[in-house]
């Protein structure tokens, strides 16, 4: 029995599961015992790694930020963040949560050698944090035990191939190539951007105008510091702080609110203000540094065995791998997008205020998606429609993000009432689609939903002609 319990304990710790995922794929590929523990071991400590630093931005700055603001201007806001949800996910549905990431990474493989989607998603903290979203859908929808681990493996399975596939029309023009895949869960945020830039240029494109894009114009270079992520992060952070513990510590009663003010010995708001907000910078620097950890030891055994299992696999890769193809866009998607962003916060304020009730959740535009969506965004609405594009698309994606949290968080069960969301598009219109499906389904009925989801694209791809045999 004490065996058994330990065995038990190991395969429920979720950084063991992804450490023994890793071991596997190393051993399939006949790697020496020398790269398997090694391997084995940095994917673990990644993971450590990654918690730590999700703990470290939900304590630090997170809580700290949601409790100033909503003091401070008397309202109740989100900020939404996918560490900070999946940490708060991670404490009641860690178990499924690493069996669906484990199991969704080989039904992603299945999906992509059976149907026309024949891309490998190789972004790992994203498969973590869909896995997490998918398993707390369903388990709000009568799912549990290996009913939810075979449905959700299957739903994870079939949006690393779908999202990918979406993305690569635009993809291909932004690298000039169909070799590399896009991999990031806010796919439908950059579609929107893209289209939306499309139609600002089509004027222009039907008289045979030359659109300018991001690229023809030349940044001052006393701003090329913003291209920074933890620079950027840290600046928009010390300001956001300034301004919300500026007007805090105006108020009666600011001592007493439960932040790392008081307990960290500040004797001044300024000084708080600025430290804090570096450290949310520390903490995605953290978090960040786990991921690489992982992905430098688990990319290359999955994608090991994908290359031979799959044949002319894609490798669908995380969103910065196209910052380099437009670096301008990338600062003025971030910034528009973070506009658009406050505009979307003021406009649910308004909702509110005209309903004269708090009926609506206010979504407080995080740094953190709107940086890495906003930028990406820029990149894809840059590509369809030039300057022009990249600006309106980044500033209607900034409304989007803020919008879809908004109808998320209902389908999340008792995590809706955290202080924070998912904020990537991808996982709310995940969540949208399967919490509301979960609502009129439920149970078996739920798992022969997912089964049905899975099986369609590989059975169109059997059943429809293709292209060349039309």
């Amino acid at each position: 029995m004490a065996v058994l319990k330990v065995l038990q304990e190991l395969l429920s710790t979720p950084s063991i599961l992804v450490g023994i995922m890793a071991m596997v794929g190393l051993f399939l590929q006949k790697k020496p015992i020398e790269d398997v523990v090694k391997g084995t071991i940095k994917t673990i400590v990644g993971f450590l790694v990654l918690s730590a630093g999700s703990a470290f931005l939900q304590s630090g700055s997170l809580n700290d930020f949601g409790t100033l603001f909503n003091f401070a201007f008397n309202v109740s806001g989100v900020v939404p963040n996918n560490e900070a949800i999946v940490t708060a996910g991670l404490v009641e549905y860690a178990g499924p949560t690493a069996l669906i990431m484990c199991f969704g990474m080989l039904a992603n493989i299945v999906m992509a050698r059976f149907s026309r989607w024949n891309y490998i998603f190789l972004t790992g903290h994203h498969t973590l944090y869909m896995a997490c979203l998918i398993a707390v859908v369903l388990s709000v929808g009568g799912l549990s035990g290996i009913p939810l681990v075979i449905g959700g493996s299957l739903i994870l399975g079939l949006v690393m191939a779908m999202f990918p596939a979406i993305a690569a029309k635009t993809m291909n023009k932004i690298t000039g190539t169909d070799t590399i895949g896009f991999g990031h869960f806010s796919t439908i945020g950059y579609w929107f951007a893209a289209q939306v830039g499309k139609l600002t240029s089509m004027k222009a494109r039907k008289e045979g105008k030359e659109i300018k894009t991001t690229e023809d114009i030349n940044f001052p270079q006393r701003l090329s510091f913003m291209r920074d992520n933890t620079v950027a992060i840290s600046i928009t952070m010390m300001v956001l702080f300034l301004i919300v513990s500026g007007v805090a510590a105006s108020k009666p009663g600011f001592t007493d609110l439960e932040t790392n003010y008081v307990s960290g010995g500040y004797s001044n708001w300024i000084t708080y203000a600025l430290v804090t907000g570096m450290n949310f910078a520390g903490g995605i620097y953290i978090i960040l540094s786990g991921v690489r950890m992982i992905l430098a030891e688990i990319v290359p055994a999955f994608k090991g065995i994908a290359d031979k299992l799959v044949p002319n696999a894609k490798p669908a890769i995380d969103c910065p791998v196209v910052f380099p193809y437009a670096p301008n866009a990338v600062l003025i998607g971030f910034l528009v997008s973070f506009a658009g962003g406050i505009v979307g916060m003021f406009i649910l304020f308004g909702i509110n205020a005209a309903m004269a009730t708090a009926a609506l959740p206010l979504i407080l535009p995080g740094v953190v998606p709107h940086f890495f969506c906003g930028a990406t965004s820029g990149v894809f609405a840059n590509a369809e429609g030039g300057l022009k594009g990249c600006i309106v698309g980044s500033f209607c994606h900034g409304l989007l993000i803020t919008f879809l949290p908004v109808v998320t968080m209902p389908v999340l069960g008792a995590m809706q009432f955290a202080s924070t969301t998912f904020s990537d598009a991808d996982f709310c219109g995940v969540g949208i689609v399967m919490g509301n499906i979960a609502r009129f389904i439920s149970g078996y009925g739920l798992l022969a939903v997912c089964v049905v989801f899975f099986l369609i694209p590989i059975v169109y791809n059997f059943v429809a002609p293709k292209k060349n045999e039309a």
